[in-house]
């Protein structure tokens, strides 16, 4: 799965945003959405919340998490622990990116939560990188990966892969009896 595959998925995430207009229920295969009437809040995937802030028939309400208070006892709490800290969604980080691209008039502070939220980001892959190490370095067979993001496992996917391949091959060398035609 490649990271604009994981932006996909992000993009079902439910949101709640303020419509400008008004729109019985539609009727989708994903689900029922609306009624939509002027000033109420109404929960909406991502991708429609995008496309109605584009239209300028919306504006978004940022998610609970997204709230600088939050994010920075989340990075702080990263920062002390070894072990993944749970993170409020699943795809923080791509939805921070679509959020903050496309409605960052909507959220207030914006650029601090984007520091914030990369700073929890660079905190999770550098400890990643350190637990992969760590994995190969003692020639481990298997790994636990708690409280990992989709758009995390496949920064170091390919890598550990390669890494775990190349550890096979060795091993299997090393065995009697097994032939060297590597």
């Amino acid at each position: 799965m490649d990271p604009a595959e994981v932006e996909f998925l992000a993009e079902k995430e439910m949101v709640k945003i303020i419509p400008n207009f008004s729109l019985d229920k539609i009727y989708l295969i994903g689900g029922d959405l609306g009624p939509f009437n002027p000033g109420l809040p109404v929960e909406v995937p991502v991708w429609l919340a995008l496309n109605l802030k584009q239209r300028q028939k919306c504006r978004i309400v940022p998610p609970e998490w997204m709230d600088t208070d939050k994010l920075e006892e989340i990075r702080e709490q990263e920062r002390k622990l070894d072990t993944f800290t749970p993170i409020p969604s699943p795809y923080y980080m791509e939805l921070t990116k679509l959020l903050l691209n496309h409605a960052a008039d909507n959220i207030p502070k914006a650029d601090e939560i984007r520091t914030l939220v990369k700073d929890i980001w660079d905190t999770r892959v550098a400890k990643l990188r350190l637990s992969a190490d760590s994995f190969i370095s003692q020639q481990e067979a298997h790994a636990q990966l708690d409280n990992l993001t989709l758009m995390e496992i496949n920064t170091t996917r390919s890598f550990l892969l390669d890494s775990l391949n190349y550890m096979y091959k060795l091993r299997s060398n090393l065995q009697p009896g097994r032939s060297k035609d590597y």
